[in-house]
């Protein structure tokens, strides 16, 4: 139920505040790592945003794999993010 919380902004706060995690760019693409706490592991999960005729496009990427430290979980998604941004492009937008 927890991690439902997370997702859909539910929860009264509290928990662990991430600090800002380094924006990547990747083919035009930005892309902001954003690990979900969740005991003791991390869900892979990122931002992937880029400005197309003047609007940002935004899209959540959140995946079921967990990682031990918050470190590697940040590198693991944007590993994915590149790799959904090279299989789908500005699709994923859609």
């Amino acid at each position: 139920m927890s991690f439902l919380k997370k997702l859909f902004g539910g929860g009264g706060g509290g928990g662990d505040k991430a600090p800002d995690a380094e924006v990547v760019t990747y083919k035009d693409f930005r892309i902001t790592p954003t690990p979900i706490a969740e005991g003791n592991t991390f869900r892979i999960s990122a931002t992937i945003e880029k400005d197309t005729d003047g609007e940002t496009r935004s899209h959540s990427l959140i995946r079921a794999d967990t990682l031990q430290g918050r470190e590697a979980a940040e590198e693991a998604s944007v590993s994915k993010a590149k790799q959904v941004i090279d299989e789908q492009g500005d699709r994923i937008f859609r």
